[in-house]
């Protein structure tokens, strides 16, 4: 018995935190399933998802002691998976995961029973919902909507792609879809 680990991804700004929340909420036991915990060297009150802070020098620690299925740096911080996921999917539970674009090819040779999971958005709407954060000038929201462009004509046979272009309620709806269908039932 064995589970599957849901490996989500995309672009900033296409609504990961949303969906793993609105899944979060919707979760029953049931499902058989967990939204795995991030371990980020950002600070727990930064706003975002729901993740587990640590310092530079406890994420390393964890690093040196194989604490991590998986782990990367992206934009100035730390990012991991506990060990703890590999437990799940070997009980039989199926694991969603808030994954690293950039990191999926080396996950991919970890897992066997990976499945990625791209939230797509269209391109104006994405363009719009980075614009309104401000965070970044209008060349760099540019090069990040070419780079998902690049990064979505090499994705996996095997990717699930989820629209989230329309209401958050929909794009929580194919996420659980997708949970669903791949409920182990005991």
């Amino acid at each position: 018995m064995s589970g599957k680990l849901f490996y989500l991804m995309g672009a900033s700004g296409s609504g990961k935190d949303t969906l793993l929340q609105g899944c979060r909420q919707r979760l029953e036991h049931s499902h058989q399933a967990f939204i795995a915990h991030r371990y980020i060297t950002r600070a727990a009150d930064a706003g975002g998802e729901n993740h587990i802070h640590l310092t530079e020098s406890e994420f390393q620690l964890r690093v040196d002691t194989s604490m991590f299925a998986m782990h990367w740096a992206s934009h100035g911080h730390l990012y991991g998976i506990g060990k703890e996921v590999e437990i799940w999917v070997k009980a039989g539970l199926n694991v969603i995961i808030n994954g690293s674009r950039e990191y999926l090819p080396i996950a991919m040779q970890q897992y066997d029973f990976l499945i990625p999971v791209m939230i797509n958005i269209k391109t104006e709407l994405l363009r719009d919902r980075l614009h309104n954060r401000g965070r970044e000038t209008d060349l760099e929201i540019e090069k990040r909507l070419k780079r998902h462009a690049d990064f979505l004509d090499h994705m996996p046979s095997n990717t699930l792609f989820i629209d989230n272009s329309a209401s958050k309620e929909e794009g929580i709806d194919a996420l659980m879809d997708i949970i669903t269908e791949h409920r182990f039932i005991r």
